[in-house]
């Protein structure tokens, strides 16, 4: 019963009180030969993934104007530029796109630095899976 009361005023409390979205921001412009291969290698599984689930994906261009709801701790300069933001707010960014294992490892360092965000160790008893990891550190 006080399990039941404990879960509904928590329930309560995320419908009352702003809750911190993060999001992760492409800031990307046609003809960005960078951008068009990370659409190729990431794109296709990063909502898949822990990372995506925990900041999805959001994508403005170079040229448009800013919305309204970010604030940027700098300007924006390269494409594709991410941009790890949370409740609207610039807390890190990775500039350019050096390959796959470059921005996993990368994104991976941004959430364990500026987030809540926990990538589960990988079970040491398992099979190894064949492919690429999109977790490098």
């Amino acid at each position: 019963m006080l399990t039941r009361f404990i879960a509904a005023l928590i329930a309560l409390m995320g419908l009352i009180l702003p809750g911190l979205a993060s999001e992760l921001v492409m800031v990307e412009q046609q003809g960005c030969a960078y951008c068009a291969r990370w659409n190729a290698e990431i794109a296709p599984i990063y909502p898949k993934t822990p990372e995506g689930q925990f900041a999805p994906l959001r994508r403005i261009d170079l040229h448009s104007p800013l919305p309204g709801d970010l604030s940027l701790a700098g300007p924006l300069i390269f494409t594709p530029t991410f941009l790890f933001v949370e409740d609207g707010k610039e807390l890190a960014r990775i500039e350019g796109y050096a390959g796959d294992e470059m921005f996993w490892a990368m994104l991976s360092v941004i959430l364990r630095d500026h987030s809540s965000f926990v990538l589960e160790a990988p079970d040491s008893t398992a099979a190894p899976q064949g492919g690429t990891t999109h977790s490098g550190g």
